[in-house]
């Protein structure tokens, strides 16, 4: 389908924005002069914004057109990115990143909302899931690609090539997304504050949105510190965090590979127990003193059990308000990148001061917990 493809391709800018930082953060401090705690921050400085801008975009995509606001987010993601490229100190490339991170949460939420409105529910978790695999296609390009030209060319490089792939993308999505027609209404706080009240009364809102920061925060918050993580566990540098990242995105290659299987046999409420416990059995895993090529595959399993629950979620999100879907969209991403903005800043704390083998054991149970838990709040709130 074209408008799965043009979307999926603005879905992939915003994923490989996203993650090239990650595995460079200990060139990144080298370089700049600071320490990698304060480089983790640079992820924070993406994800924090993406998630806080979202209860703007949301209403802003349902008022002047999802398509619209897909293509005006990747214009100002690229010139996000160009900055962070050029900027000469530590404060200059944070500015850039916060300014890339803003409008890029416009991007895959938007895209979801579109989907939901165009795709019946019956087929929707299925064109959802091939969306997504963009995304993690984006995702793994975006972690191996920074691994391994960041250590040859240096980390302005990758951003150097993040914003040139990013404009290419946008000027597909402007040509190719002109033609959408979409139902638009007036903006305004007050059509905000309603749209945002037909969500929220749905009593299942609050526990979709406490799952997905709790993904975000658990999942997401530790991959900053995969670099660090795997110099203890006998790693050489950013190549190989670039890999162990990409190799939690492969994970979700997999996922997508099977997922008309696993709805068919485990269902929607066993696929978020099954990812959720995969996903934690793994994280478990690392606090022990394993090799690191052990600590990569480790990432795999994670991210084959963290797409079948958040996928999962992702199809409960586009039925909680159907007449406010960028809405709820919004606030879904919202909180999952809340999450993940946090996690670096507290789990820098955590790894200070008791290192990262209690930071995983942690991490891993209640992440082996989660679904279990979600599943059966969110069957409860609909009861």
């Amino acid at each position: 389908m074209r408008l799965i493809f043009l979307l999926g391709l603005a879905g992939f800018a915003s994923a490989f924005s996203l993650r090239t930082t990650d595995p460079m953060l200990t060139l990144i401090a080298d370089d700049l002069g600071v320490t990698v705690r304060q480089a983790a921050l640079l992820a924070s400085a993406y994800t924090l914004p993406y998630a806080l801008m979202q209860i703007v975009l949301g209403p802003v995509g349902d008022a002047i057109g999802k398509s619209r606001l897909v293509r005006l987010a990747l214009s100002i993601l690229t010139v996000g990115l160009v900055l962070s490229t050029i900027a000469p100190s530590y404060g200059t490339v944070m500015a850039g990143r916060v300014l890339a991170g803003a409008f890029a949460g416009g991007i895959i939420p938007a895209s979801m909302a579109l989907i939901g409105d165009r795709v019946p529910y019956e087929e929707r978790q299925i064109a959802i899931s091939r969306f997504l695999l963009a995304v993690i296609l984006g995702q793994m390009s975006g972690s191996a690609v920074s691994g391994a030209l960041a250590e040859a060319f240096g980390w302005r490089m990758v951003f150097g090539l993040s914003s040139g792939l990013t404009a290419l993308i946008c000027v597909a999505a402007l040509i190719g997304l002109a033609r959408e027609v979409e139902t638009r209404s007036p903006l305004s706080v007050a059509d905000a504050q309603r749209r945002y009240a037909t969500v929220l009364t749905n009593p299942a809102s609050l526990i979709v949105f406490a799952t997905v920061a709790a993904e975000g925060l658990l999942i997401f918050g530790v991959f900053p510190f995969v670099a660090p993580v795997l110099i203890e566990h006998g790693a050489a540098g950013a190549f190989q965090a670039g890999l162990t990242i990409a190799a939690f995105a492969i994970g979700g290659v997999f996922y997508s590979a099977v997922v008309r299987r696993l709805i068919a046999s485990l269902g929607q409420w066993g696929m978020m127990k099954a990812g959720g416990l995969a996903a934690g059995l793994a994280y478990l895993v690392i606090a022990f003193p394993v090799p690191w090529p052990v600590v990569s595959l480790c990432f795999l399993v994670a991210g084959f059990g963290f797409y079948m629950l958040h996928n999962t979620m992702q199809t409960q999100a586009t039925e909680l308000a159907p007449t406010a879907r960028g809405s709820a969209l919004a606030l879904f991403a919202s909180s999952f990148f809340i999450g993940q903005g946090i996690g670096p800043v507290l789990y820098g704390y955590i790894s200070t001061h008791t290192g990262f083998a209690p930071l995983f054991l942690g991490v891993g149970a209640l992440t082996a917990g989660l679904g279990f838990a979600s599943a059966r709040l969110i069957r409860r709130g609909r009861t």
